[in-house]
């Protein structure tokens, strides 16, 4: 069997106003549809359409998470520099000076884990009441 060809050959023209048009693109813009010719023909013979549903709760909690994403990388790379700077270090007396800068670096870091687990947990739980 040769397969079925499906040239559309046929145009219909339509004009419309500003308003119009203007509230067409809106529809189109929440709809799945690539084209707006595929989402008039859709509707015109009333055929069925996936609309794009969007859960605001959602993008508010990608939103938050993206924010501790960023401020957990911060954390990472100012440990991998003080890792860094322990590496180059050559003397003792250098080794005392870096530990004492490590030691505030370090409870800086444990308090900011801390607030993006409390973060974390508190997003969680709005979440699960959802």
């Amino acid at each position: 069997m040769e397969p079925v060809k499906n040239n559309r050959t046929k145009w219909l023209h339509l004009r419309l106003n500003a308003d119009e048009f203007e509230l067409i693109q809106k529809q189109f813009k929440k709809t799945t549809c690539r084209k707006l010719s595929d989402f008039a023909r859709k509707n015109l013979l009333q055929k069925p359409m996936v609309l794009k549903y969007r859960n605001q709760s959602l993008d508010e909690l990608i939103q938050e998470l993206i924010q501790l994403r960023f401020q957990l990388n911060a954390v990472g790379n100012n440990f991998n520099q003080s890792v860094k700077k322990l590496h180059t270090i050559a003397e003792i007396s250098d080794l005392k000076k870096w530990m004492t800068a490590f030691e505030s670096d370090k409870k800086g870091l444990f308090e900011t884990v801390e607030k993006i687990k409390t973060n974390i947990e508190n997003l969680s739980q709005k979440w699960l009441q959802s």
